[in-house]
């Protein structure tokens, strides 16, 4: 696994569409037993490269009612983003992650991580790769029939500040889904 993630943090396959340079934020460890795949890291976690680092961590680690140290530590949560460095700016926020890190890296981290019980998708990006023709129409109604993947994944919107208008037109999300998942959670890593 050392020798994975040192290839990766030298990895350079998209430098060229980078406007902050390589800087893979990613964490797996053989022990984990969740793995957390959101977009890709924003300009402060690439300043910092803690991932989730920023106020959208601050939100997943109140939906997952864990601390910081539980949510950091690496034998028990990996982190594995669709895209592990900045993509750049777009119209309306940061562009999409970059299309090569998932098929490049994914499986052979997970391949590295034997007692993995569950996998969160957190966004769009997440849910199309990964559930692919089985994720419904909408991010709203994956997240609403989340128990149609389990026990490998659990889709969830993204945490970012810039998604309250979807948190407050869906407030079923916090009265229903945030309590099974942090039940699951507790139930997976015995908090």
């Amino acid at each position: 696994m050392q020798q994975l993630l040192s290839d990766i943090n030298r990895c350079e396959v998209c430098k060229k569409y980078l406007p902050l340079g390589p800087r893979p934020v990613v964490s797996g460890h053989p022990k984990a037993k969740i793995v957390i795949i959101g977009q890709a890291p924003g300009t402060k976690v690439h300043a910092s490269g803690i991932p989730w680092d920023d106020a959208s961590g601050k939100q997943l680690r109140k939906w997952l009612d864990i601390t910081n140290e539980l949510f950091y530590d690496k034998t028990k949560i990996a982190i594995v983003p669709m895209g592990f460095c900045y993509p750049g700016k777009g119209k309306s926020g940061d562009l999409p992650p970059r299309p090569e890190c998932a098929p490049l890296w994914h499986q052979q981290l997970f391949d590295h991580m034997p007692a993995l019980e569950l996998i969160l998708l957190i966004g769009q990006y997440a849910q199309k790769y990964y559930l692919k023709e089985d994720a419904k129409k909408t991010l709203t109604a994956t997240v609403k029939t989340y128990y149609e993947y389990f026990p490998q994944f659990f889709p969830l919107p993204h945490p970012s500040p810039r998604n309250r208008f979807w948190l407050t037109k869906n407030p079923w999300f916090d009265h229903d889904i945030v309590p099974v998942l942090r039940e699951k959670i507790k139930e997976i890593l015995s908090v």
